[in-house]
C-alpha cells in the first residue's frame, strides 16, 4: 500500500497513455459535449480547427482513467480529491493521437484534523508529438500510514 508518506515532493512518473479514436471522440461529444467540432466531422473541418477534435472533457476523463488505474496499480491509499487549482487546454487532441500523462508531485503537507494527507500535482496530458494537451494542477487525498500498535 502507498500512503501519503511514501510521496516525495518533485517525483515525477509516467502513468499510461491511450490513443484517441475517431469513434470515441463522437461518442463522449454527444452525449456531453455536442459542439460542432467534436461531433460532425464535415462541420469540423469548416470550424477553425480544421477537422475533428476531442472535448478538453473527454481529454480530462481519459486522464482520469490513468490515473485511477495507476492508484490501482501502485495500491494507492487514496481517499478522493478536494477539486483541481487549475486545468488548461493547450493543443487540440484529434483522432489517432496518443496521450502520454505526465505527474509531478509539487507540493504535500498533511491533514491537520484527520488521518490523511494532500499531494499537490502537475498532470499533463502529452501527445505523440510532445506537445501539451492538457495541463492540470489538483490535488489528491490520501490516507496516512496506520500507526502499529504498541
Amino acid at each position: 500500500m502507498r500512503y501519503f508518506e511514501d510521496v516525495r515532493l518533485g517525483e515525477t512518473d509516467v502513468v499510461g497513455s491511450h490513443t484517441m479514436t475517431e469513434a470515441e471522440i463522437l461518442a463522449f461529444a454527444r452525449k456531453y459535449d455536442p459542439q460542432p467540432f467534436h461531433t460532425d466531422p464535415e462541420a469540423a473541418r469548416a470550424s477553425l480547427f480544421g477537422g475533428l477534435i476531442a472535448s478538453g472533457w473527454h481529454t480530462c476523463a481519459i486522464m482520469m482513467r490513468l490515473s485511477v488505474e495507476a492508484m490501482r496499480r501502485e495500491a494507492a491509499a487514496s481517499a478522493g480529491s478536494p477539486g483541481v487549482d487549475s486545468c488548461r487546454w493547450l493543443k487540440p487532441v484529434r483522432p489517432g493521437d496518443t496521450l502520454t500523462l505526465r505527474r509531478e508531485v509539487l507540493e504535500t503537507w498533511p491533514s491537520r484534523s484527520r488521518p490523511i494527507g494532500f499531494v499537490k500535482s502537475r498532470v499533463e496530458m502529452v501527445n505523440q508529438r510532445g506537445e501539451t494537451a492538457l495541463s492540470l494542477v489538483g490535488i489528491t487525498m490520501l490516507h496516512r500510514r496506520p500507526e502499529a500498535p504498541a
